[in-house]
């Protein structure tokens, strides 16, 4: 993926928050307290993984970054390219690099290389059901 591509997600996460903000009052029908709780479940459990020696790609990963999405979703449900502009944002803003690298140090990267595989796998879909209730 070159930097074209990188630059479409990118533009793909301000466009699709921009327009998500602006219809939903800030994302005022989000709990933000219970996403923040659940993404610090899921970023526990991944970074277990991540120490035990898991790929981007193996199933269990594929399945906590599913998780990850479902909590996205709901703020609104992101494009493929939406969804790793949003990987790209965690790597290169200063601020949300320090809150993920406090999991683990290699938790940004490995969590951006897990969203590459599942865009590319078909993220863009609908949450998987009942994802709220367990998340």
């Amino acid at each position: 993926m070159g930097n074209s591509y990188e630059d479409e997600c990118r533009r793909s996460l301000a466009e699709e928050q921009a327009k998500s903000l602006v219809g939903t009052n800030d994302w005022e029908h989000v709990d933000r307290e219970r996403v923040h709780h659940d993404w610090d479940v899921l970023y526990r459990e991944i970074t277990a993984f991540l120490d035990g020696g898991s790929l981007p790609g193996d199933q269990q990963i594929q399945e906590l970054v599913r998780r990850h999405f479902d909590i996205v979703c709901r703020f609104y449900t992101p494009s493929r390219k939406a969804y790793v502009g949003m990987s790209l944002f965690y790597a290169e803003d200063e601020a949300m690099r320090a809150f993920h690298d406090s999991y683990h140090p290699g938790l940004v990267e490995f969590l951006g290389a897990a969203i590459k595989v599942f865009a590319e796998q078909g993220a863009g879909s609908p949450p998987s059901a009942g994802a709220e209730a367990s998340a």
